[in-house]
C-alpha cells in the first residue's frame, strides 16, 4: 500500500486532553481511529483510550467483512467502557468514536458522536459523516441554519456515544468508497472541524503534504477559538502511487 499519514493533537485551552487517536496497518489493510472523551470528572480520556485500544487490539481480525469488523469492534469498546465503575451520579465515562478501515483499495467507515471522517478528492469533499448531536437534528429539521449551528451553545450536546448511557450507543456506517490516487482521508474531533468550514478543510490538503496541511489547520483552529479552544485532534492520510510504500506491520496509538 502507498500512502502518507500524519496525526497530531493539541490540548487547546482545556485542563486535560481527552482526545485519543491511533492507526495500524499491515500488508493488506489500514486502520484509523479517533475518539473524543467527554466529562473531565468522569475520566473521558479513559473511555477514549479504551476505544482506540480496542480497535488496535482487534486489528488482526480485520480480514472479516470490514463492516462487521467496524461494528463488532465499536460495540466491544462500548461494552468495555460500560464495565468501568460508575461515578456518584450513576454515569459512565463516554466518548465519541470514528473509525476507518481501508482494505483492497476501498474505504469503510463508521462513527458514533460528533467526531468526523472526511474524504477529499481534488480539493472537494466526497464524503463526510453526519454528527449525532442535538444541533444537527435541529439543522436537519430546518429549525436553524449552518451559520447558527456553528455557534449554538448546545452544539456539543451529542445524542450517541460509547459509554455514558447503556442503551444510548449505536454505530452508523458510511457507504464504502473506492479510493483514487491522491484522495485524502481526515478523521478529526470537533475541536478541529468546529471552527473551520468544510470547504476550507478540503482546500488545505489540495496542494500541501498531509503533515503541513493538518498542522496548519490545527493552528488555525486554535487561533479562531480565541482562547476558548477545545482539544484539537486529527489524523490525515493521502492515498496513491505518489506516496510512500508501507509493507511492515505498524501500530501507533496516542
Amino acid at each position: 500500500m502507498n500512502f502518507s499519514i500524519h496525526q497530531a493533537s493539541h490540548i487547546g485551552n482545556r485542563k486535560y486532553n481527552q482526545d485519543r487517536v491511533a492507526y495500524a496497518y499491515g500488508h493488506d489493510a489500514l486502520l484509523l481511529v479517533l475518539a473524543d472523551g467527554m466529562g473531565g470528572h468522569l475520566h473521558g480520556e479513559v473511555a477514549a483510550r479504551m476505544a482506540t485500544e480496542t480497535f488496535i487490539e482487534s486489528f488482526p481480525q480485520h480480514s472479516v467483512d470490514p463492516s462487521i469488523f467496524l461494528t463488532d469492534t465499536m460495540r466491544a469498546a462500548h461494552r468495555r467502557i460500560m464495565e468501568l465503575p460508575q461515578n456518584a451520579d450513576h454515569a459512565f465515562p463516554g466518548t465519541t468514536c470514528v473509525a476507518a478501515l481501508i482494505q483492497d483499495g476501498r474505504l469503510y467507515f463508521g462513527h458514533a458522536g460528533d467526531s468526523r471522517l472526511y474524504l477529499f478528492r481534488n480539493g472537494a469533499m466526497i464524503a463526510r459523516t453526519v454528527d449525532h448531536s442535538i444541533v444537527q437534528l435541529w439543522l436537519q429539521a430546518g429549525m436553524i441554519d449552518e451559520a447558527a449551528a456553528r455557534v449554538h451553545p448546545r452544539r456539543n450536546q451529542i445524542t450517541n456515544c460509547l459509554g455514558g448511557v447503556e442503551d444510548m450507543f449505536e454505530i452508523e456506517l458510511g457507504k464504502p468508497v473506492t479510493l483514487e490516487s491522491g484522495d485524502v482521508v481526515l478523521l478529526c474531533s470537533d475541536g478541529l472541524h468546529g471552527p473551520i468550514l468544510d470547504g476550507d478543510l478540503a482546500a488545505a490538503f489540495l496542494d500541501a503534504p498531509v503533515a503541513s496541511a493538518l498542522d496548519g489547520l490545527m493552528a488555525h483552529a486554535l487561533w479562531l477559538a480565541d482562547g476558548h479552544a477545545d482539544n484539537i485532534t486529527g489524523i490525515a492520510l493521502r492515498w496513491g502511487n505518489a506516496e510512500m510504500p508501507h509493507d511492515a506491520d505498524i501500530l501507533d496509538i496516542h
